[in-house]
């Protein structure tokens, strides 16, 4: 569970910061574009190269490249804290979302080792409500340091170095199911699922776009409210953070044939994209942000239950690799999704509004596959 928080302290630590990063490097050219890349670019690069951490992942071992990864990732995320030239930063982030997709492919790989059936589907709602959770913790951190220098926040990533010896201790080394261990006779490996996969990952990706929207863009819309101070925005951001934990612990009490209504789930994130687009007023904002969060608390866990439950062990590092790139890339894709809407709805509230359609109409499109019967996961796990 830490260290699925790790990718989450790199995509919200630095936000605090940027405006004394940018007055640091204001006369570098193309700063102004360069400076918010800092943030975002370890996302792009996790989207991009967690596909290959999850073939590494199945080829060298879950927990081995685990470790090393958290190493690397405390060494990349503190190397800006001597560096005095922005690209520089910037490649130093490029290698910290390199960490990045192996530590979450590794971390999401090995709660599908190690566990099965409701108890996987737990640990995962868990993977979401801690990295919510954290997200919180780490603004209002990244913004407590960032108050003395710029380059205070990155001092935190040297938790990886604290955090790597206890995850070579603790964690046991999986092992794959034993043939005849659940059954008489083996069972034939099943060919990975590309198809299905492919329909989860795109799923995923718009899944991803929801899921950001209010942390992204919420001071945004506060300000257009007329709500600018830095207190309330944080105030509501927790709020906010606190409905997506609701969310994730709603999921573990559901019963496992509500958990994957993929069309329910969706219709509730739609909802609170439409009351926070036509909200005149802070607590109707406020109300449309945690029904949607709630919402996206759902679908989370959801999407990915729903991808682990079509990967045998041999196969489950790329899925998940496959799976994370493409909650990453819908991290990445989100600001830009919602700038695009922006011109032609004329206002960001209604850009939001715009996705709340969107998001119902999929929520539609997708009611015959409900009535499916759900699928069942690959047999065998370290704990039961």
């Amino acid at each position: 569970m830490t260290g699925s928080c790790l990718p989450v302290l790199g995509a919200v630590l630095l936000a605090p910061v940027l405006p004394r990063m940018q007055d640091h490097f204001g006369s570098v050219p193309g700063s102004a574009a360069l400076v918010p890349v800092v943030l975002t670019v370890p996302a792009l690069a996790l989207a991009l190269l967690a596909p290959f951490a999850g073939m590494i992942v199945d080829r060298l071992g879950r927990k081995r490249l685990l470790v090393v990864a958290t190493v690397l990732y405390a060494l990349f995320g503190t190397t800006p804290l001597w560096l005095d030239s922005l690209h520089a930063v910037l490649v130093s982030r490029v290698l910290v979302g390199v960490a990045e997709a192996a530590i979450m492919t590794a971390c999401t790989t090995l709660i599908g080792d190690y566990y099965s059936g409701e108890l996987r589907d737990r640990y995962l709602a868990l993977q979401t409500m801690c990295a919510s959770a954290s997200a919180t913790l780490f603004f209002v951190l990244g913004g407590a340091l960032g108050a003395a220098d710029w380059r205070a926040p990155f001092w935190l990533y040297a938790v990886g170095l604290l955090i790597a010896p206890v995850m070579a201790r603790v964690l046991p080394a999986p092992l794959p199911p034993q043939p005849g261990s659940e059954a008489e006779e083996p069972l034939p490996r099943r060919p990975f699922p590309v198809r299905r996969m492919a329909g989860v990952c795109l799923l995923t990706v718009f899944g991803a776009v929801v899921f950001y929207t209010v942390p992204v863009e919420m001071a945004y819309l506060l300000d257009d409210l007329g709500t600018d101070s830095p207190g309330a925005i944080g105030a509501v951001t927790a709020v906010a953070s606190a409905a997506t934990v609701l969310g994730s612990v709603l999921f573990t009490r559901l019963a496992q044939h509500h958990r994957h209504r993929l069309p329910a789930l969706l219709a509730l994130c739609a909802a609170g994209f439409l009351l926070m687009g036509f909200a005149d007023t802070l607590p109707l904002l406020i109300a449309g942000a945690v029904v949607n969060c709630v919402g996206t608390g759902l679908l989370l866990p959801s999407l990915v239950t729903r991808a682990m439950s079509l990967l045998d062990f041999a196969d489950r590092g790329r899925g998940m690799g496959l799976w994370t790139a493409a909650f990453f890339l819908g991290e990445f894709l989100c600001p830009l999704v919602l700038l695009a809407g922006k011109e032609p709805a004329g206002s960001l509230a209604s850009a939001v509004a715009l996705l709340g359609v969107a998001t119902a109409a999929l929520a539609a499109a997708l009611i015959p596959t409900a009535r499916r019967p759900a699928l069942t996961g690959p047999p065998g796990s370290v704990h039961q």
